[in-house]
């Protein structure tokens, strides 16, 4: 028996070996051709941590063909810019595709917009959307309100819409925050429509701190001019704002705002108000009794309206008080003065101190041009040196407390445009600074309960959105 070594049986049929073979060549195909995500990403983050060009340059003499082929390339990248994927590329030239798009039927529907400039008239903002002069003359003549079109102002926008055949169909303007109007073609000609929006009114609250004046620190703390002056009629019975102001005063209001669209557009009345002057404090708040009246009061219901108000002129100032024995500037020698001098600029507003019967409206001597006003049976008060006298103030005629009777002047004997205000009491003349003047009517007891209703939750604010303001002011 001879010993023959024995022949190992094949592991896998020849058919199975060929199979398992293809396969590993297609697998190192695909890796080839696509690499993981894993080597992908070292490869970018390999091409964002290259050195910049020249420092490339330098390390790499010897391709000097790689570089060439790099900066000549119409895609070359600036240096450091952030790298832009493949789909960001191809993207974007779509999106100016579609921006171009949406563009032209902009200009197929006939819609244009024109911003006035300067020197702009109808005519040529019409030329520059291609329409002719006789357009503006056919807009104009259409109706008397068209002509508002006329009047532009600068940076305004016109809305133009043309007809298929280039003609004028529409045209509107915002002439306002509130107010829109618009010209509408029709087989009569143009109708002219004007839209108001009405805005939703809403109450804000501002704090000010008086630095150097009452309107520059209004201003600073966001109070129109209009609204200081609201302001300042309010409190001007128990302060004279033409000399009573400190630094240091404080002032609170709640107002009403106007508001469109999330948008200031305007405000209204001020709805409470405190003022401290020298340390004291003075509150006030906006009533409108049973009756439709309505006035300020008081915190606690009194009313902030006196017999007089305690300065006739807004934020003037006073050049003369007065006294027995002043040296007059003009006739030099000693003279009472028997009143207070405010100068003003010419043309400064004077007020009536209050409710009474003109009893000259005319010259009087070196008063000049001079009103005197009788108030009850116990008052009097003088207004002299004015430049001339409000429309329909004359003898005779009756005025309201806060009404203009007159205007700032130098007629008479006067150095300088100032009014010369005397106050009377049963006949003698009294000092108008000094003088303690007589209160009007409380809170009816009826309206009392209602008033404190509105009071009380205003003062409450007012104390809260102050000290909310002042504790974010110290972080």
């Amino acid at each position: 028996m001879t010993n023959e070594p024995t022949k190992a049986p094949p592991l896998y049929p020849k058919s199975h070996l060929l199979a398992a073979s293809g396969i590993a060549a297609l697998l190192s195909l695909a890796l080839l051709v696509f690499p993981s995500s894993e080597v992908e990403a070292k490869r970018t983050t390999l091409n964002l941590e290259l050195e910049a060009p020249a420092e490339q340059l330098k390390a790499q003499p010897e391709q000097p063909l790689a570089a060439e082929e790099t900066s000549a390339s119409p895609f070359a990248q600036i240096d450091n810019a952030e790298p832009q994927s493949e789909g960001t590329a191809k993207s974007e030239p779509a999106e100016k595709a579609a921006e171009v798009t949406e563009a032209a039927p902009a200009k197929e529907s006939g819609h244009r917009e024109v911003t006035v400039a300067r020197g702009d008239t109808l005519s040529t903002l019409f030329a520059k959307v291609g329409l002719p002069a006789s357009a503006v003359h056919e807009v104009l003549a259409s109706n008397k309100q068209a002509k508002q079109f006329s009047q532009l102002k600068n940076g305004q926008v016109l809305q133009i819409e043309l007809d298929k055949d280039g003609q004028l169909a529409s045209l509107h303007s915002k002439v306002s925050d509130l107010e829109t109007i618009r010209l509408t073609k029709s087989d009569n000609g143009y109708a002219f429509n004007r839209e108001v929006t009405k805005p939703v009114t809403r109450s804000s609250y501002v704090h000010g701190v008086i630095k150097s004046s009452l309107s520059a620190s209004a201003q600073r703390a966001g109070l129109s001019h209009n609204m200081t002056m609201d302001m300042a009629n309010i409190f001007g019975y128990d302060i004279d704002f033409a000399q009573d102001i400190r630094q240091g005063d404080e002032f609170d209001v709640i107002y009403e705002q106007k508001v469109v669209d999330g948008k200031v557009v305007g405000t209204g009345n001020i709805l409470s108000a405190r003022f401290t002057n020298r340390g004291k404090s003075y509150s006030a708040v906006r009533y409108t009794n049973k009756a439709g009246s309505t006035s300020y009061y008081t915190a606690d219901g009194n009313s902030m309206r006196k017999a007089f108000i305690r300065t006739p002129v807004d934020f003037a100032r006073i050049s003369s008080r007065f006294s027995a024995g002043r040296k007059h500037p003009i006739l030099n020698k000693i003279r009472a003065h028997k009143g207070v001098d405010y100068a003003a600029p010419r043309g400064t507003p004077i007020k009536a101190a209050g409710d009474g019967k003109v009893l000259l409206a005319g010259r009087r001597g070196g008063y000049g041009n001079t009103v005197i006003i009788q108030h009850g049976s116990t008052y009097q008060t003088l207004y002299g040196h004015m430049q001339g006298f409000a429309k329909g103030v004359k003898t005779g005629s009756t005025v309201k407390q806060g009404q203009v009777i007159g205007y700032i002047g130098t007629t008479g004997l006067s150095t300088g445009p100032h009014l010369h205000y005397e106050f009377q009491v049963n006949g003698v003349h009294v000092d108008p600074l000094g003088q303690k003047l007589p209160m009007a009517d409380p809170i009816a007891k009826a309206e009392r309960q209602r008033f404190m209703q509105l009071s009380q939750p205003l003062m409450a604010r007012m104390d809260q959105e102050k000290a909310t303001m002042l504790a974010l002011n110290k972080r």
